[in-house]
């Protein structure tokens, strides 16, 4: 059976919240995709009188679409949808036969009013964790509108057609034929790139906040919580819950959680910011500080301007660049920043991963079960990763490290076909053949927005002291974005609490 006993038995208590019937409309052939796409189909129509199976031809061999009887809702599986998308799939049963999506009123409304045929295809790997996203939401928009279709796209199950279009990074997702996106995207982002984003009238008139908090990770999440408690009017803005915390793959160091997904995570997070009387601005970019007598002025990137008595500077970190040739230009076409989500895509090829450090070795060692060989480019004289992970990486017989090596370049056509760097013991220039590298050589706050107005150091970490206060009066910080040297997720939100704490004493005091 493609269902084990443990999925089979929450599947079941999920399929009984289903209200009419749905038709699975397959087309297979004589593959093992096909032979699992069948068998799985089988599976689900043997476990609710709610589900019919037809076989037929789709676009796509093989495929299954999920259907109203008597018509077609326009959600498709390309490929068998386990791993992280089983979820997709179970959503898109429950959804179709009529339960309403969990979405906010307003997005739905949004999803149902767009004009216009919209074909989506998303290519996606079975082990991203930031791809199931953007499938639900898309196929939201497919059951919420008969004018939008979607189609979920295993890229290892169609290998050929995932090189054929240069799909190297995913989440990739098309509209009618051509590139619309990449990466995680929830419905809220999707709907504001087809123009049904705020824009700033709706934030005119808006009364000053006490405490305005600006970022979406952990950091920020706790600081907004803490003033929320207060009682005092608190405000977010965020360009997406979560932040960096989307991209995590395993959370195992958040105490009293033993494991968690970073998604998961920030769902949870979100969940817990609409509990309390939070304005959340979501989708929305801070642009410039300025604090003008005794009121902090928040300009945004749409032209709107907040206003608040004390700011709290949440804005984390992103993944640091190299910054060589050949690294913006074959972004998605063979660089990529996430192994996880990417490195099904690379199966069976020749990669490389920049950094020797602990997200370094542990993303070289995770690609060494997919790929032929990895390559590990060090710039010191020796790997930074705790012992446990250099043990495990040496003992790998498909992979190869190379301290002292400088990158210069990386090099392609299409797509990358190769990287040099230089030997900075012999001071020789090395160059390897190869079709992926990974980049992962830490972090870079999300602060140059900035400018001069609140100090930073030299890596554009903003300072501050135990309070978390800044040089700007009322203006804190926490988290990724400020000079503390531990970026962990469980200090981030201490430090959250702890610059929440202080600026509403600081509002009491003045």
């Amino acid at each position: 059976m493609i269902l084990d006993a443990d999925l089979k038995a929450q599947l079941a208590q999920y399929l009984e919240l289903m209200e009419d019937d749905v038709l699975l409309k397959v087309s297979a052939g004589s593959d093992k995709v096909s032979r699992d796409t069948l068998e799985l189909v089988d599976e689900l129509a043997s476990m609710s009188q709610h589900i019919k199976v037809e076989h037929t031809e789709l676009p796509r061999t093989p495929s299954f679409s999920v259907n109203r009887v008597g018509e077609d809702t326009g959600i498709t599986f390309a490929g068998v949808p386990l791993g992280h998308e089983f979820t997709s799939l179970v959503l898109a049963l429950l959804q179709v036969s009529g339960r309403t999506p969990k979405e906010d009123q307003k997005l739905i409304d949004q999803a149902k009013s767009l004009k216009g045929k919209h074909d989506f295809v998303t290519y996606a790997s079975l082990s991203c964790q930031n791809c199931p996203v953007v499938v639900q939401a898309l196929n939201v928009m497919s059951v919420l509108n008969p004018d939008i279709t979607h189609t979920m796209i295993d890229g290892a199950a169609f290998k050929e057609e995932a090189e054929s279009n240069n799909i190297m990074a995913v989440p990739t997702v098309f509209l009618n034929g051509e590139s619309f996106g990449g990466g995680r995207m929830t419905l809220e982002e999707i709907l504001a790139k087809l123009g049904s984003g705020p824009d700033a009238s709706e934030f005119e008139n808006k009364d000053p906040f006490d405490v305005l908090v600006v970022g979406g990770g952990p950091a920020s999440a706790s600081a907004a919580i803490y003033a929320a408690r207060k009682g005092i009017r608190t405000g977010m803005v965020t360009e997406r819950i979560g932040g960096q915390v989307n991209d995590t793959a395993g959370i195992e160091n958040f105490i009293s959680v033993k494991r968690t997904e970073g998604p998961i995570f920030a769902e949870s997070l979100e969940e817990h910011v609409k509990d309390y009387n939070i304005d959340v601005m979501n989708l929305q970019r801070a642009q410039g500080l300025e604090r003008k007598n005794n009121v902090i002025e928040m300009e945004l990137e749409n032209g709107a301007v907040l206003e608040s008595k004390t700011v709290v500077l949440a804005t984390g970190a992103r993944w640091r660049q190299i910054g060589v040739p050949g690294e913006e230009e074959f972004r998605n076409k063979g660089v990529a920043y996430c192994p996880h989500c990417d490195g099904p895509l690379f199966e069976g090829k020749d990669v490389a991963v920049i950094g020797g450090g602990n997200s370094g070795v542990e993303a070289a060692i995770d690609l060494a079960g997919i790929v032929k060989h990895v390559t590990v480019l060090e710039f010191a004289p020796e790997l930074k990763a705790d012992s446990v992970l250099q043990e495990r990486l040496n003992s790998l017989p498909n992979t190869t490290i190379k301290t002292n090596a400088k990158t210069t370049e990386i090099t392609g056509e299409d797509n990358v076909n190769g990287i040099t760097y230089i030997d900075r013991e012999s001071e020789t220039e090395q160059h390897i053949e190869l079709e992926g590298v990974f980049v992962q050589i830490g972090l870079l706050p999300n602060t140059e927005w900035l400018g001069d107005n609140v100090e930073r150091n030299k890596f554009g970490e903003i300072a501050v002291d135990r309070l978390g206060a800044t040089n700007v009066p009322g203006v804190y910080a926490a988290g990724d974005c400020t000079d503390e040297p531990n970026k962990q997720i469980i200090i981030s939100m201490g430090s959250g609490a702890n610059a929440a704490l202080n600026a509403f004493d600081y509002i009491i005091r003045n």
